[in-house]
């Protein structure tokens, strides 16, 4: 087992990657250990540990920014944020259960670095539209900075783009400033029954073109409404379209009525309350449909019109589910933990589904060795994030191989 360090303070951290890059050394990042199995597995001569580096530094509710260290758990800035009745509007999911390590434990910093965002997504953006400002350690053992307090203060580089999505293979991030906003007051869904994926599809498609704030889109079919914890969704045993309004009291009641009439005509229609509905899109979000179960699973981003045809071609595949979010643009797929996890297959219904990528989420480390986790890119795109790498970490030092496209 790798040794592992776990850093104090920020000149503890520049020092130990100048340390490995005179050594030749390679050094795993973690932040609170929950996303050490996204991506391909790293091998790394030692282990850098960050979660001691853990504490919200600057909170200005007025001004909607956050300052935290990398290592701070989402569940404390959270818990600061309802204080003032405000939220990260990214909605940065819970993947802890579905990677087989403990809930509410996600850092801030991992959760910026795999770019992971939720549900409200559709509306408000990903999680690197809300990453403000950074401090970072290259790979070469410099610290540098990214970013301001405020969007109009970025200047030059926005490397903040950059290190979100990066899986901690560019820099040792050390502290991050993000944006927040202001909490709804209320929410509700909309649930539709019994619809098929063609017509769940045009259900949010004609619900997200209407003139109301949609802040959330997705169908279940039957095997995964089934599954839910929300007695409303599963009670009928039906498929389900569940669609999400929220704001002010008043406002959120009359969006409501008016989605309701919208989504009439396709068929029965129900509606779930604030408590409800947090406890259906965190459901959601978490992907837990496919927590504590050993099946491979798919994060599928497609253009929301071929969404359909994705489900289609992953039912050929015996023992696989999946369900819709993001309006139909994301589909997560388990499918059998076996061969090559239906790599095949989800390469294939990206191909006929027009463009898209598939990422390998959650499987066994043999799977993850022998399979493409990420979606193989285009050369010219593959040059240039390797030229990016080069720049920020030249000899390899951060999370070697964990962002590698191909087996």
């Amino acid at each position: 087992m790798s040794e592992i360090y776990y850093p104090e303070n920020d000149a503890h951290i520049g020092e130990l990657i100048t340390w490995a890059v005179a050594e030749d050394a390679s050094l795993s990042i973690v932040g609170r250990n929950t996303k050490r199995t996204l991506g391909r597995p790293v091998q790394a001569d030692r282990v850098l540990d960050l979660s001691k580096l853990s504490g919200i530094t600057l909170y200005e509710p007025e001004e909607l920014i956050l300052q935290a260290q990398a290592g701070t758990p989402i569940a404390e800035i959270e818990a600061a944020l309802a204080e003032k009745a405000q939220m990260l509007a990214f909605e940065p999911p819970d993947i802890g259960p579905l990677l087989g390590t403990e809930p509410n434990a996600g850092s801030i910093g991992g959760a910026l670095a795999c770019n992971l965002s939720g549900p409200r997504r559709l509306k408000s953006g990903a999680a690197r539209d809300h990453f403000l400002g950074a401090s970072a350690y290259s790979g070469r053992g410099e610290l540098f900075k990214s970013g301001g307090r405020v969007v109009k203060n970025v200047t030059g580089y926005d490397l903040c783009k950059v290190l979100a999505g990066s899986y901690g293979t560019l820099g040792v991030m050390i502290d991050v400033t993000i944006k927040v906003l202001p909490a709804p007051n209320k929410t509700r869904t909309v649930l539709v029954f019994g619809l098929s994926d063609k017509d769940g599809l045009r259900a949010m498609t004609q619900s997200l073109m209407s003139a109301l704030e949609i802040s959330g889109a997705a169908h279940l079919p039957a095997s995964i409404a089934q599954n839910s914890t929300v007695e409303h969704v599963k009670q009928n045993g039906e498929a389900v379209t569940a669609l999400r309004v929220e704001g002010p009291v008043q406002s959120t009641d009359e969006c409501c009525a008016a989605l309701r009439k919208i989504l009439s005509p396709f068929g029965r229609t129900e509606e779930l309350h604030t408590r409800n509905s947090k406890i259906l899109w965190k459901e959601l979000g978490n992907v837990r449909p496919f927590c504590g179960e050993g099946r491979v699973v798919w994060r599928i981003s497609v253009p929301p019109q071929s969404g359909p045809l994705v489900g289609e071609l992953i039912r050929e595949q015996e023992g696989s589910d999946y369900f819709y979010d993001w309006g139909g643009g994301l589909v997560w797929a388990a499918m059998p933990a076996e061969n090559d996890g239906g790599g095949t297959i989800v390469r294939r219904a990206v191909a006929h589904a027009g463009g898209g990528h598939a990422t390998l989420f959650r499987a066994p480390s043999a799977i993850r060795e022998n399979v493409a986790v990420f979606q193989p890119q285009e050369p010219a795109l593959a040059a240039l994030n390797n030229r990016i790498k080069a720049a920020f970490d030249p000899q390899n030092v951060l999370n070697p191989g964990r962002t590698s496209a191909s087996p």
